[in-house]
């Protein structure tokens, strides 16, 4: 079967979009979007989204992690998504949508950038030096001095793995600030890699900062990762956070077919 597909990027996180408003792809085994997301024999991605109809808002959003298995919130990939519903001219300016974690409000600004509304938070744990909490997916938070150098996957691994975690994982954020500037590196959890950017990560780390005081609690607060610029705006009450809304760009990168009988073959690697 042939199937069309668009590839979407939001700062350097790169997602599979697929119109499933029909209901006509059909995920039986993990080993189908593993391949396709593989970026040697397949279209190549962190994740694939699925477009599908909802009964009461404009569309659903069904996120599946690069391993196969369909995932929590993915930050970066709502804003594509809602990139991808304007151009399948499902939406105007404006949307509601629902994803794993529930209702979500979008706003396309100029330029292809691309405003979500987050879930509220109301708890940061601290876990000694680390923090966690969830902004629609589980992160940790760990401040650095040398992020240019830092084994991502190796540290991040030994977090995603240990005893608290292994079973049901979590992304690893590490964050240095410089001279008032914001950069973050994540792990994720699903791809097992380090990705260029994660939205949700990024929505964690800002709230963090806010959090221990480390920068000024005016909003937006900016964020640098290796595949571009992001901003998180929110209302801080006390220590719980509401109208989260994480902004930057979101861009369609190509488009084709392919045929789901080349994906009988299962990588090896």
């Amino acid at each position: 079967m042939n199937i069309q597909f668009c590839k979407y990027q939001g700062t350097g996180n790169d997602f599979i979009m697929i119109d499933n408003r029909a209901n006509f792809f059909e995920i039986q085994n993990n080993s189908l979007v593993k391949n396709l997301c593989n970026r040697r024999f397949g279209i190549g991605a962190d994740g694939l989204i699925l477009l599908e109809n909802h009964s009461t808002c404009d569309f659903y959003m069904r996120y599946y992690n690069s391993d196969g298995h369909e995932g929590s919130m993915c930050g970066n990939g709502g804003r594509c998504t809602i990139e991808f519903a304007h151009e399948l001219k499902i939406i105007d300016e404006k949307t509601e949508f629902f994803a794993s974690d529930g209702l979500h409000k979008g706003i396309i600004n100029s330029d292809n950038n691309i405003s979500l509304l987050m879930q509220n938070v109301n708890e940061i744990v601290k876990k000694g030096n680390d923090y966690e909490l969830n902004t629609g997916s589980p992160h940790y938070v760990v401040f650095t001095k040398n992020l240019k150098t830092i084994n991502v996957v190796a540290e991040g691994r030994k977090i995603r793995y240990n005893s608290t975690y292994t079973a049901n994982g979590i992304n690893v954020n590490f964050v240095e600030i410089i001279d008032g500037e914001v950069f973050v590196r994540t792990y994720e959890r699903g791809v097992e890699e380090e990705t260029f950017s994660c939205g949700t990560g990024v929505t964690a780390v800002a709230l963090v900062c806010s959090h221990q005081k480390l920068v000024l609690d005016n909003t937006p607060i900016q964020i640098k990762t290796a595949g571009g610029l992001l901003e998180v705006s929110f209302k801080k009450e006390e220590e719980k956070y509401n109208n989260i809304w994480l902004s930057g760009p979101a861009l369609k990168t190509f488009e084709g077919s392919i045929n789901l009988n080349d994906f009988s073959i299962h990588c090896s690697l």
